[in-house]
Order: C-alpha cells, then sequence, then structure tokens
C-alpha cells in the first residue's frame, strides 16, 4: 500500500470527499469551529461515511506543516494516474493540451498552475526533475483539488521530453516577451505542448531551442512580465477557445 498523503484545507479535501472518499483514511477537524461553512462540510463528509477526528489547532498544524490548514486536514491514500507520459498521451483521444513548466519552484505557482489547467482541460502538466517543486501538501491546498486530477509528471531531461513529444507531432510553443507573434497569432487547435518558464528568468537556453515556435503575450502596461499561472491561465484558455 502506498503511503499516505496530507491534504488540507476546505476546497482540496472537499474535491477528494467529491471525487473518491473511499480514498481518504481519516478527517481530522478544529473542534473549536463550528461555523456555516464547518457545519456544511462535517455534513459533507459524514454522508460519505468518513472517519472525523476533532482536533486542536496544534495538532492540525502538525499534521499538515503550516497554519493555514482553515482547520480541516486529511490523512488519504494516492489516487491512481497514468504511470508515464507515454501511457496518458497513448490514451488519449483527440489532440493533446499539454503545460510544460520550465523552473517553477514556488508551490504555489505550481498549485496554481494545477488548478489552471484543469479548468482549461490541459491533460497533462510536465516538469524538470531538477528545476521544479514536487506535489506536496501546499501545492495540493492552492491547486484546490486539481492536484488529485490533472497528471503531473517531473522528468529528467526536459528538452529531451521535448523532443519525443515533437515526435509524436505535438507542437512545442514556449513563450518568450520578445516574441515577435503573439499566442492570439498561432493556431492551437492540434496536438499542443505550452511551455513556460518562471518569471523573471523565463525559459532557459536549451529549452528555448527545442522548441518549434516562440510566442509573446500582450503586455500593454508598465510590467514586464506576469505571474507564471496567469500566463499559464491565458495561453491554456486561448488554445481551449479556439478549440471550441
Amino acid at each position: 500500500m502506498s503511503p499516505a498523503k496530507i491534504l488540507f484545507g476546505f476546497h482540496a479535501v472537499t474535491v477528494r470527499l467529491k471525487t473518491a472518499p473511499q480514498s481518504i483514511i481519516e478527517i481530522h477537524a478544529d473542534a473549536g469551529r463550528r461555523d456555516q461553512r464547518m457545519r456544511q462540510f462535517l455534513a459533507r463528509a459524514q454522508e460519505a461515511g468518513v472517519r472525523l477526528i476533532e482536533s486542536d489547532d496544534d495538532r492540525l498544524q502538525r499534521l499538515c506543516g503550516t497554519h493555514r490548514h482553515q482547520g480541516v486536514v486529511a490523512r488519504v491514500q494516492p489516487l491512481p494516474m497514468a504511470r508515464s507520459l507515454d501511457d496518458l498521451l497513448d490514451g488519449l483521444d483527440g489532440p493533446p493540451l499539454l503545460l510544460v513548466l520550465d523552473g517553477v519552484t514556488d508551490p504555489h505557482n505550481l498549485g496554481a498552475c494545477l488548478r489552471v489547467a484543469d479548468g482549461a482541460g490541459a491533460h497533462a502538466v510536465i516538469a524538470p526533475k531538477d528545476h521544479a517543486v514536487g506535489v506536496n501538501a501546499t501545492v495540493a491546498k492552492v491547486a484546490s483539488g486539481a492536484a488529485e486530477t490533472v497528471p503531473y509528471f517531473m522528468v529528467t531531461n526536459l528538452a529531451r521530453t521535448l523532443g519525443e513529444l515533437k515526435e509524436r507531432h505535438i507542437w512545442v510553443v514556449g513563450t518568450a516577451g520578445e516574441a515577435p507573434r503573439t499566442v492570439y497569432d498561432v493556431d492551437l487547435k492540434g496536438p499542443v505542448a505550452l511551455v513556460l518558464g518562471a518569471e523573471g528568468p523565463g525559459l532557459r537556453q536549451l529549452t528555448r531551442r527545442t522548441c518549434d515556435e516562440l510566442v509573446s503575450i500582450p503586455m500593454r502596461g508598465a510590467v514586464e512580465s506576469l505571474n507564471v499561472s496567469v500566463a499559464s491561465g491565458i495561453c491554456l484558455y486561448e488554445a481551449l477557445r479556439q478549440r471550441r
């Protein structure tokens, strides 16, 4: 049996209650909080037959490692996902829509990117093992359940993985502020992998060179760049708009 994971916060735990209540080992809830939101949450958990444990704030903090738990912490079994990127791609019916993150190491940014990827219907998020953060409890909370629904693959060599995507006829589109064409000027209806770098440094040089094309996001104000999760949302939802 796989080791248990920790989820915390109303959104993350509620999504697990909706999608796979049988995978929840137990839920710890703040014994001193009985507002309407907590009462509704506890009623949902009781209906699902999940074991509930009343805990104080100190215990909740020890379980999840942060005070930002909103009074709800769950111990859960990991949900099965595609074992590999190849398995996932082989099983798709329509054209793949992938989000590739190069150098995103902040768990809040990754969580927000996973949430955007889920909302836009992306099939997976890909990141390099040596320049990325893994899915931890903070990522899961910020993702509001998307860490449970969007496959996240950490690969040893990102450039090689992008090359393998190209061999599958997936168009690899990177983002760069100086690119003359914008994300609104390219065809994103077919198989596509959108590659974004961390705010500030952007894409690494090898990643840039591996892309089939570089595009920009129009910037009309004083700031030079957007947060990576915001940029991911713009690019993914433009692909979704075109596919509709």
